[in-house]
Formats: structure tokens, sequence, C-alpha cells
């Protein structure tokens, strides 16, 4: 997993939401375009200022949007022609730093563990990833090498070990087994 990802969703509360006298006093359709300017913001961080482009992200009516926005805007921020989520971008930072002090708590450890450097990553020009890459397929190889494939294949735990497994014989001669197909009560007449 990279660690160059951004979030793919965020924790809310609902109590933190339907406390909110603001929310509470929301129509269905003002409750609507709220919550789609919440994803929207969760997911490219800010909307434009203008009615009629939000409108056409948003895939709404011009008019709809126009009269309902004064309604949603207690849960946003406008800055420099942009609408924007505090608590959201509050939590997408909170989540960064968690992610960042976890990065360099890892290289630390890989640090005090091993005695070097955290690997290269992706784009670094200096080829260590890739010289490290290689040492570590040349041990997998050897090691695969040096396993006989007898010992990796794990009996079924249906077949007990040490007893060997004989399907039964189906004797195809048996008159039981007719045309399954035809109606029994014809073949009778």
């Amino acid at each position: 997993m990279s660690n160059n990802r951004t979030a793919p969703a965020y924790q809310e509360y609902a109590a933190n939401i339907i406390a909110r006298f603001e929310y509470r006093t929301l129509t269905l359709p003002q409750r609507g375009l709220l919550y789609s300017m919440r994803l929207e913001c969760w997911v490219n961080q800010y909307l434009p200022e203008s009615p009629s482009v939000l409108a056409r992200i948003l895939g709404f009516d011009v008019a709809e949007v126009a009269a309902e926005i004064p309604y949603v805007m207690p849960f946003f921020e406008i800055e420099d022609g942009r609408i924007f989520a505090p608590d959201l971008e509050a939590y997408r930072a909170r989540l960064d730093a968690r992610k960042e002090a976890q990065t360099a708590a890892a290289q630390a450890t890989n640090q005090k563990r091993w005695g070097r450097k955290p690997r290269a990553v992706a784009g670094d020009s200096g080829g260590v990833g890739k010289r490290v890459g290689k040492r570590n397929d040349e041990r997998v190889g050897k090691r695969i090498a040096s396993v006989s494939l007898v010992n990796i294949v794990q009996p079924s735990l249906a077949q007990p070990r040490g007893e060997v497994f004989n399907p039964p014989t189906v004797d195809s001669t048996y008159e039981g087994w007719g045309d399954f197909t035809t109606d029994s009560e014809q073949e009778g007449e």
C-alpha cells in the first residue's frame, strides 16, 4: 500500500451532525445538497462558489442549488471563491499527521533494527531500491530452491493422514439408471 494515497473515507459521527440545529431545520433537498457537497469536498477538497458551476458539478438544477445553498452554508466556509468544509479539512490534516508519524516511526525502527537507511522509493535516482530488490529476489530464489515441493503440500482436512482415498465406483450396468429426462409414467405404457 502506498503512503502517497489519500484517505478513501472520512469518519463521521451521526450525533455530531444531527445535534446541530442547522441540520435539523434543513429540508430533504437541502440535506441532499449538504451531503453531496460534503462528499465532493472530501474527494476534491473544495467546490466553486458559483452556484451555476456548482450545480453543473453536482448534477443538479441551477435554480435549486441557488435557492438551497444559503441554508447549507453554515457547514462550509468560503475562501478565495472556493467552498470547503473546515471539519473535513481538519480531519484530513489529522490523518496526514498520523500517517507521517507512522512513517517516521517505521523508518526509525528500520534504522535501529537493520542499521541502514530506509529503502529508496520509486523515482529515486540512486537505484538503491533496485539493488535491494535484486538481493531479495536472489534470497527468495535460493529459499524456494532449497525447499522440496513435497514438504509444502498439506494433506486435505477431509482425508486423514496415512489413509488412501478410494472413491466408490459406479457400475454403469445398474438397471436403476434410466433416462431421467423421460417421464416414468410414459415408460410404463
